[in-house]
């Protein structure tokens, strides 16, 4: 099958890399022509996935129409504070779309595939989540995800085309639900990475994680997805690799603000993006909107965007009001 990945980063390049070695036809499109050069000649993106070589068959493209022009299936792979930039283009696809960005875009509250669907009205949408480090992923280390979509046929093909050996992939009809779980976690992730910050231990992020899946779930359902997925693989499944993980982006970046590092220090220092920070305002402006209570969502939000310190957020957690679990 020809297939598209929009987003030339490190999870971009590693479903690129898993669709090759599935017999797909692959073109890779990125923002920066310069990086795809250099993908081009040394077969390997150093930048976000230092030692693993790329298959010569996947061809990348900096031409985003060519990328896309005669593909089956497009994956898109880019930050959620791009994509409805990125989308655009696919205003006219009719074929199958498959976000696998992990963010809820700021003001209209709406998932990944709720701006694909606004925006290619004609496409079947479909979303790919679940405990998925990249480089594992690169690395074909055996990793198990989820394809939703409301429509099962959709889920179905998903599953289809990247169900592999190394790469096992489940299905739900509960899309909102799939991408809400693989969003929110991020925020909970940052928190967790601040406890380490802070030098707090494991019963420290053991609370924190069993509390965050309640509050995930709380506004999930909310929102309209349905519970038991959130104790699935997008759900509970991603929150404990993204919370526990020394690779995890999120994790890493609390882990530096709880060490007393400011916003400024870490974006300048890094290439990757902590999708974490973004959403933690659309949660926040999720959970005002819902009137659902979200104290980690809240914390977090008000450490990135109200100047609170770690120290005095997870000091507001711990004091809340005692309550049954």
């Amino acid at each position: 099958m020809k297939l598209t990945v929009l987003g030339a980063g490190a999870w971009g390049t590693a479903l690129a890399i898993r669709l090759v070695e599935r017999g797909h036809e692959v073109a890779l499109w990125g923002h920066n022509e310069s990086h795809l050069g250099d993908l081009r000649r040394d077969r390997v993106n150093a930048c976000y996935l230092p030692g693993i070589s790329l298959p010569s068959e996947l061809r990348m493209e900096a031409s985003i129409s060519k990328a896309v022009e005669g593909s089956g299936g497009v994956i898109v792979s880019v930050p959620s504070r791009a994509f409805r930039g990125v989308a655009a283009v696919l205003s006219g696809y009719r074929n199958l779309l498959v976000s696998v960005t992990k963010g809820i875009e700021h003001n209209s509250g709406l998932t990944m595939c709720g701006v694909l669907s606004q925006i290619a009205s004609h496409a079947g949408v479909a979303a790919l989540s679940g405990p998925s480090l990249a480089m594992e992923v690169a690395q074909g280390i055996p990793t198990a995800v989820v394809a939703a979509s409301s429509n099962p046929i959709l889920a179905d093909a998903v599953q289809q085309i990247f169900n592999g050996p190394a790469f096992r992939v489940y299905t739900s009809l509960d899309q909102l639900g799939v991408e809400l779980g693989g969003a929110l976690k991020n925020v909970v992730a940052i928190a967790a990475g601040v406890c380490d910050g802070l030098g707090f231990g494991d019963n420290s992020k053991a609370a924190l994680t069993t509390r965050g899946i309640a509050e995930i779930r709380r506004l999930g359902v909310a929102c309209g997805a349905q519970p038991e997925t959130f104790s699935g693989l997008s759900g509970l499944g991603d929150l404990t690799v993204t919370c526990f993980s020394k690779q995890s982006r999120n994790r890493s970046f609390g882990e530096r603000l709880g060490r007393g590092e400011s916003l400024e220090q870490i974006q300048s220092s890094t290439v990757t993006v902590a999708e974490g920070y973004p959403t933690a305002l659309s949660a926040w402006q999720l959970g005002r909107k819902l009137q659902v209570e979200t104290p980690i969502i809240d914390e977090v939000h008000a450490i990135l965007y109200e100047s609170k310190s770690p120290t005095q957020a997870l000091k507001a957690l711990m004091n809340r009001s005692v309550r049954a679990e």
